[in-house]
């Protein structure tokens, strides 16, 4: 079944955006659920500043998914920093659709420097159907 699902996904793009003033800090139109390679993202390091970020994906599917969720673990140097876990439900087939979720920030005094966060950093991302998985990407991370 989630064979079936992957064939059908596509992720058609995603930005980031300063979740209090709404400007868009970062866009990629790239399909960054092929996970036959490790993805990269040029993201400019002011985003670490914010508060929050918006994250708003645009996705297509061309199969039924009764509860649509996505897990991002993110790893600096392979060791987890952060976990996030969002559901978004029932996806009809044949759909384009756009999710949107906020990121709250660290506190001030835990944040890392971009400097030493730059390449190290890899976001892996696992779109699930339930329990199916239906895609699972990594992306690397450089803060310029």
């Amino acid at each position: 079944m989630a064979q079936r699902k992957t064939a059908g996904f596509r992720l058609n793009w995603m930005n980031l955006r300063d979740a209090e003033s709404g400007k868009v800090l970062w866009q990629g139109d790239e399909d960054m659920t092929l996970s036959n390679k490790e993805h990269e993202a040029r993201v400019p390091k002011k985003i670490l500043k914010c508060r929050s970020v918006s994250r708003e994906i645009n996705f297509s599917s061309e199969q039924e998914m009764k509860r649509f969720r996505l897990e991002q673990r993110v790893y600096l140097n392979s060791d987890i920093l952060e976990e996030w876990f969002f559901e978004f439900g029932y996806v009809i087939p044949g759909s384009t659709n756009t999710w949107q979720n906020i990121i709250e920030a660290a506190a001030t005094s835990q944040m890392i420097p971009p400097s030493l966060l730059s390449g190290n950093v890899v976001i892996e991302t696992s779109f699930y159907d339930g329990n199916d998985e239906i895609s699972r990407s990594k992306v690397r991370i450089y803060y310029v």
